[in-house]
């Protein structure tokens, strides 16, 4: 299990782990592969003395080679090649190349020089003094940093693309897992739909004329069963549908109040055609009555705010509770929603709970999609989204 950790984990522990291991062991094989350089220079001293140099070497040309490598695994890969803006993408890998050769050169053509030719006073004579025009001096050292850059940084992004395709089709064979057991429970659980239809029709039809409450609180029971058990067959269902069904649950919900129940429900004037997976919300506005409304015995009262920015929605679900009782926010409802959210729309929520003393607070914005699956890949940053 530490094993599959050391490799995926997201922990800030086994990141500095798995990137503390793969530079510590690049250094020490460019330390020990480049101490059998074929320049004669080199070779004329020992094998132990090669290797010090190199050591020094490779210390100062692992900056070089991080740059090309982190802007590669966290800015090419991510926002370019996985996007799939290949020419963009392509462009921006030789401008970070002919960076890393120049950061590769200065280091060589200051540091290292300076620091060559006094190793090398201590095994001969006189310090190098070969004759070469600057501009060749230059040219090999870009060529000489380059290629180790370009080595470790192919190496570390093939490895992140691997990880990458295959965190991919794990979250794609968990999300088919759930979706299986799903709709088995769903099936275990679900009576006939003809068989409750009309029970419902039978009792609405005795109660019409005796208790006209009762009758329209089936005809609003039923519309919410209908859309529960047909409009919610597919992964997606148009948000004007969604929060219209929240409507009638809400209005169901009042019957049992009478007018000691005040709601506040604004919603937006237009929905751009926009998409939600179906029964999102409903937990939430359940656990307002079940764990809030429902035990205040004076003036019990809900919010709810919905509104659109763009392809944003954004919901803020506020009620009263009674003071200084816990809401318990692990129920499996909740439970369920936080997960479906992982799984249908990741990186592109922001879920949070507040219980205060007197109010229980549900914040929640969420990117939706207009008439598309809404587990495609996007990129969600917090920046972006602040909390409402």
């Amino acid at each position: 299990m530490d094993q599959l950790q050391f490799v995926f984990s997201r922990a800030n522990k086994w990141v500095l782990y798995r990137h503390a291991s793969f530079w510590i062991c690049w250094y020490l094989f460019q330390v020990y592969l480049y101490a059998f350089t074929p320049s004669p220079l080199l070779l004329a001293i020992s094998f132990g003395a090669r290797i010090g140099l190199t050591a020094i070497e490779g210390l100062f040309f692992i900056f070089p080679t991080m740059f090309l490598t982190y802007t590669l695994l966290y800015w090419i890969i991510p926002k370019m090649v996985i996007p799939a803006r290949y020419l963009k993408a392509t462009f921006w890998i030789i401008v970070l190349l002919f960076i890393t050769a120049g950061l590769s050169a200065l280091i060589s053509l200051t540091i290292l020089d300076y620091l060559r030719r006094l190793y090398f006073t201590r095994y001969f004579a006189q310090a190098i003094s070969a004759p070469m025009s600057f501009g060749l001096k230059v040219f090999l050292a870009m060529m000489g940093g380059l290629r180790g850059s370009i080595t470790i940084g192919g190496l570390a992004a093939a490895i992140k693309m691997m990880k990458y395709f295959y965190e991919k089709q794990q979250h794609a064979l968990l999300l088919e897992k759930e979706k299986s057991i799903a709709e088995l429970q769903s099936l275990k659980a679900q009576l006939h739909p003809h068989f409750l239809f009309n029970t419902l029709n039978n009792i609405y039809s005795h109660t019409q004329d005796t208790a006209p409450v009762a009758a329209d609180m089936i005809i609003a029971l039923s519309a919410l069963l209908r859309y529960i058990l047909y409009n919610c067959n597919t992964p997606v269902v148009k948000l004007e549908q969604e929060i219209k069904m929240i409507h009638e649950y809400i209005e169901l919900e009042k019957r049992r109040y009478g007018n000691e129940l005040e709601v506040s429900i604004q919603t937006p004037p237009n929905y751009s055609d926009l998409t939600i997976a179906p029964l999102l919300i409903l937990p939430f506005v359940e656990n307002c009555f079940k764990h809030g409304t429902s035990e205040v015995l004076e003036r019990p009262w809900m919010s709810m705010t919905i509104s659109l920015e763009g392809q944003i929605m954004q919901l803020k679900l506020i009620n009263g509770k009674v003071q200084n009782k816990s809401v318990q926010t692990g129920g499996i409802g909740i439970s369920n929603v936080r997960r479906r959210l992982e799984l249908l729309y990741p990186e592109k929520f922001i879920f949070d709970i507040i219980d205060e003393e007197d109010v229980y607070i549900v914040n929640l914005k969420i990117e939706l999609k207009p008439d598309t699956v809404p587990a495609q890949e996007t990129n969600f940053k917090d920046n972006e989204l602040t909390y409402i």
